[in-house]
């Protein structure tokens, strides 16, 4: 080991720390390799579910909410069996892209999600991600759970939202939706900037009459720029 250098780089990493008013001790934790942050593409041991407040079954979701729970926007966006992909992009007039946030093997592990996830077959693949504008403004999160064996015949690019992946496939789906949230995330709320309470929904996509994947959902806030206020006034 050259020692001179290991000095010298060590004295140039401090100086930095220095300028950016950092502690220098700071540096075991940014050059630790096993950081994991809610904004990097490593693994997280954890996916970010709401606290609810009130939830609805997919009995709920066919029959819709009142309006004054719900507006009917909001509605459209949350009950509705499009793609949200789709409709974000529609709404911002711009691409909507992805941040990778963790793809995790979870073997047969139930991983706290839904219960909707043991129709999902084992071994299990976890991905999480951050929709966003393509200038930046997230507006939603989302996990997916995955049989671990297929998931790259799916997702031959992980860095594409969902939809734009199958819709390459040219594939044939079927977006059941089985829950609906509102609730609460200190993560979520730090992320979006935004204050909660949060919207959110879990389905399954079916493929040739059976389940390919089940993804949880939740909305930012900042969509009532488009959507209008969550609530019918």
């Amino acid at each position: 080991m050259n020692y001179g250098l290991w000095y010298l780089e060590c004295n140039i990493k401090v100086k930095f720390c220095e300028l950016l008013n950092f502690h220098p001790l700071a540096l075991i934790i940014l050059s630790s390799p096993t950081l994991k942050t809610q904004d990097s593409a490593t693994l997280t041991t954890t996916w970010y579910a709401l606290t609810p407040i009130w939830e609805g079954t997919e009995e709920t979701v066919q029959q819709g909410l009142p309006h004054s729970m719900l507006a009917p926007a909001w509605q459209i966006l949350l009950l509705g069996d499009g793609s949200p992909t789709r409709h974000l992009q529609l709404l911002t007039t711009e691409p909507t892209e992805v941040d990778l946030i963790d793809m995790s093997e979870i073997g047969m592990s139930d991983d706290s999600a839904p219960k909707q996830i043991k129709t999902v077959p084992g071994p299990r693949l976890r991905r999480q991600v951050w929709l966003r504008t393509a200038s930046g403004q997230r507006l939603a999160y989302a996990t997916s759970w995955w049989d671990a064996n297929y998931v790259d015949e799916y997702l031959q690019n992980r860095n594409l939202p969902i939809w734009a992946s199958l819709a390459r496939l040219r594939s044939e789906l079927y977006r059941d939706i089985q829950g609906i949230y509102y609730g609460n995330s200190a993560v979520l709320e730090s992320t979006f900037d935004e204050k909660g309470p949060f919207w959110g929904r879990h389905y399954l996509f079916w493929h040739h009459g059976k389940p390919l994947t089940l993804i949880y959902e939740v909305f930012s806030p900042y969509l009532k720029k488009y959507l209008g206020e969550t609530k019918h006034k």
